[in-house]
Parts: structure tokens; C-alpha cells; sequence
């Protein structure tokens, strides 16, 4: 697919502004949630949602980053809510500059809420990304970089898109080392880099679950790697397990908002299974 695309240089940004592709975070599949909360829904295990949103706005979840590899736990806030950040893949700058200009309004504004060029990613890094291409910025997480160029690949050849001979070589680069790697799609697994662990919120289900303000508010916690072996430092606690369960919280993983050990009576590393 990479070597259908065209290979071209870039062209002026002249032009570009976000209001080119359209309301930021529309409905675009008109299921009555917005592009970035379907995206937290899909990226993110373990959320929490809005009471009176129909289940739609995230209110905290745990994102295993792809883009650095550590372990996000998100609340929602003004102050910490972007510590998770909606990554367009391609940048919509980038696309800008790589033909997006001839495609018409409408294919941008489905390119900006194309889950296939979307990722929930750590905030600093997608800050770090800004508008690069594969040719100046890559993941830190060397172990997703053969699915994220594999993506990029995929959404200029979607949006007829063209890559510039700079990128197109940096990408080549990488698959050259990637046996095996198929074109994702727009509900290709995003996070299926990440080694299993029964001891971390790793193999955490997803669920999706409406709690009261009060309890979906009070975690903001941030932790690099894998998940240590103590309790999870949150302000969010419970008396037991009955009351995890009446809060919709268990089975609680180690990390996870609310995990201890002494809820945890196997020390296998989920509490209230």
C-alpha cells in the first residue's frame, strides 16, 4: 500500500486553519456522542461515565499509552484533562500540506473524526508530535512504531493523500522490520503492543459504567511502566468489596483507582474479583 501512494513535496500550508476540516470533534456517525468521547470509549479500559450523557462523556478511565508506553490513569477536569489527548495520526496540518486542499470539505471533516486516524495518546507527546510526519517524529515507544506508520500508510491511501520522499523513506525504514504487519482498519486493536500481566491494569476489561459525580472525580493519579506492587496511592477508597461492587468498580486491578491490598485477599494483583 505504501508504494501506491504517490511521493510528492509538500505543498505551502497557505490556507490551513482547523476550521478547514470541520466543527472540532463532530458527530460524525450521529450516535449522539462526540468523536473524541467514542475514542476515549475505545482507547481507554475501566471508564466511567456522566450520569444524564447516555453513557457518553468519560468522565476517568486508564489509558495504556501507545505513544510512550507508560500507564495513564485520566480523570476528566479542567486542569486534567489533557493529560490524555485525541492524536490525529496523520496530522491534519500535515494532510493539509499532502493533498487534503483537492479533497473537498466534507472528506476532511471525515478524515478529522476518522477513527482509523485516531488515537487516545499521552498529551505531552501528541504536544511533542505537533503536525510532524513519520519523517520527524516517531513514537518513543519503539515497540508501536511498525502499527503507527502502518496507520499513517492507511489514511493517506484512504483520503488519497500523498507522502513526501523524506517520509516515505522513514516509513520504509520501519516496515522493512515489521514480519507480518497488516493495514489496520478503523477497529484494528490500537493497543495490542503492551505485554500481558495479571499483577497491572494491562488485561483490565473495558467496561462502561454511570456513577455519581462524587465517585468518578476524586483519582488523577499518573504512573510510568508497569504497575507497581502496592496499593494504587488514589484518594479513591473503599471500605470493602461490597462496596467496590456497589460502586461499580470491581474487579479493581493493582493501580487501578481504589485498589489495596487488603482487598486484594489472594495478592494476585485484582482485588474483588
Amino acid at each position: 500500500m505504501l508504494e501506491t501512494l504517490p511521493v510528492k513535496g509538500r505543498a505551502p500550508k497557505t490556507g490551513y486553519t482547523r476550521e478547514q476540516f470541520g466543527q472540532a470533534w463532530a458527530d460524525v456517525d450521529h450516535n449522539g456522542c462526540d468523536t473524541r468521547n467514542d475514542i476515549l470509549h475505545r482507547d481507554l479500559t475501566g471508564i466511567t461515565t456522566r450520569s444524564g450523557t447516555r453513557d457518553c462523556i468519560v468522565t476517568s478511565g486508564t489509558l495504556q499509552d501507545p505513544y510512550t508506553g507508560t500507564t495513564i490513569h485520566f480523570v476528566r477536569g479542567e486542569k486534567t484533562s489533557s493529560a490524555v489527548q485525541i492524536d490525529h495520526v496523520v496530522a491534519l496540518s500535515d494532510a493539509w500540506q499532502t493533498g487534503a486542499q483537492q479533497i473537498g470539505a466534507e472528506q476532511r471533516r471525515r478524515l478529522a473524526n476518522d477513527p482509523l486516524n485516531l488515537l487516545a495518546a499521552d498529551g505531552p507527546a501528541n504536544q511533542q508530535k505537533s503536525d510532524g510526519d513519520a519523517a520527524t517524529w516517531l513514537p518513543a515507544n519503539k515497540a508501536f512504531r511498525c502499527q503507527y506508520v502502518a496507520r499513517q500508510v492507511a489514511v493517506k491511501h484512504a483520503y488519497k493523500l500523498w507522502v513526501t520522499q523524506a517520509e516515505k523513506s522513514a516509513i520504509s525504514s520501519i516496515l522493512s522490520g515489521c514480519k507480518g504487519q497488516v493495514v489496520p482498519t478503523a477497529t484494528s486493536p490500537t493497543i495490542t503492543w503492551m505485554p500481558r500481566s495479571t499483577t497491572s491494569t494491562k488485561g483490565a476489561p473495558a467496561t462502561s459504567t454511570s456513577r455519581s459525580p462524587s465517585s468518578t472525580h476524586r483519582t488523577g493519579s499518573r504512573t510510568t511502566g508497569t504497575t507497581g506492587s502496592g496499593d494504587s496511592g488514589s484518594s479513591v477508597s473503599y471500605k470493602n468489596c461490597a462496596a467496590a461492587r456497589a460502586a461499580g468498580a470491581a474487579p479493581i486491578h493493582r493501580g487501578d483507582p481504589g485498589y489495596s491490598s487488603g482487598l486484594d485477599r489472594d495478592g494476585d494483583g485484582v482485588a474483588c474479583e
